[in-house]
C-alpha cells in the first residue's frame, strides 16, 4: 500500500473507531510505520473527521516533514516501535471500558486482564498497566518503553489503551478485543468467574504465538 493509500486507510479506520464509540472528540491517535518514518493523525484532530492530506508524515528521528502537527502524544507510538522491531502499526485510544478498567485500584499491574476469554489472550496477552503520568509527560515514553518489549499491549492508567500491531488492521483487532474485554472484566466484577486455567492459557500461547 502505497503512502496516499496508507493516509486514507487511516482516515477509514478512524472514521469507523469513531462512528462506535470507541473514540471521541479529539481523544485517541494512529501511526503507521513507513520505509523511513512514520504517518500520524495530528494534533487536536477528530479521529472521525481525518483529512487524509493533513495527516503528519514524521521522519525517522520523529521530525515533522509535512501535514499537520502531530498528536503530542507522538512520543508514545515511537517508543512502541523502537521497541517492537516488528510493529507497522500504533493505535492509542481513551475507549471508555478500558479507561474505566485503568483507574480501578486493585488490578494486578503485570496483568490486567483476568484469562475469561480465548481472544483475549490470542490478540491482547499479557496487558500491563503503565504508572499514571500527566498527558504529554514525555516520562510516560520511557515507562512505556520499559514494558513495550514484552507487550505489545499496554493500558495507562487512569488514560487508555496503546497497543501495536504487525499491521493497521491487528492494531485496530487488538485494541476492540482489549476494549470488549475491559467492557467484561467490569460485567463481571463482583461475580465468580470460570477464568480459563493455565493449561489452557498455555495450550492457547503454543497454538497461537504472538
Amino acid at each position: 500500500m502505497n503512502e496516499d493509500a496508507l493516509r486514507e486507510h487511516i482516515a477509514l479506520i478512524g472514521k469507523s473507531l469513531y462512528d462506535r464509540g470507541l473514540a471521541h472528540g479529539s481523544a485517541g491517535n494512529i501511526s503507521v510505520r513507513l520505509a523511513d518514518g512514520w504517518l500520524m493523525t495530528p494534533t487536536n484532530s477528530c479521529l472521525g473527521r481525518l483529512d487524509p492530506a493533513r495527516i503528519s508524515r514524521l521522519d525517522a528521528g520523529g521530525k515533522l516533514l509535512s501535514g499537520d502537527p502531530p498528536s503530542k502524544e507522538t512520543f508514545l507510538h515511537i517508543a512502541m516501535y523502537q521497541e517492537r522491531a516488528a510493529a507497522g502499526a500504533v493505535v492509542h485510544l481513551h475507549s471508555a471500558h478500558a479507561v474505566a478498567v485503568s483507574c480501578i485500584a486493585d488490578v494486578d499491574p503485570g496483568d490486567v486482564f483476568p484469562p475469561i476469554t480465548a481472544y483475549a489472550i490470542m490478540q491482547v496477552g499479557k496487558l500491563a498497566l503503565v504508572p499514571y503520568f500527566p498527558p504529554g509527560d514525555q516520562t510516560l515514553a520511557d515507562a512505556v518503553r520499559k514494558l513495550a518489549r514484552r507487550h505489545h499491549a499496554v493500558l495507562l492508567a487512569n488514560h487508555g489503551p496503546v497497543v501495536a500491531g504487525a499491521t493497521l488492521e491487528a492494531a485496530v483487532n487488538a485494541i476492540e478485543e482489549l476494549e470488549q474485554t475491559a467492557k467484561l472484566v467490569l460485567l463481571l466484577r463482583g461475580q465468580p468467574v470460570r477464568a480459563l486455567t493455565a493449561e489452557q492459557v498455555a495450550e492457547l500461547n503454543r497454538r497461537f504465538p504472538g
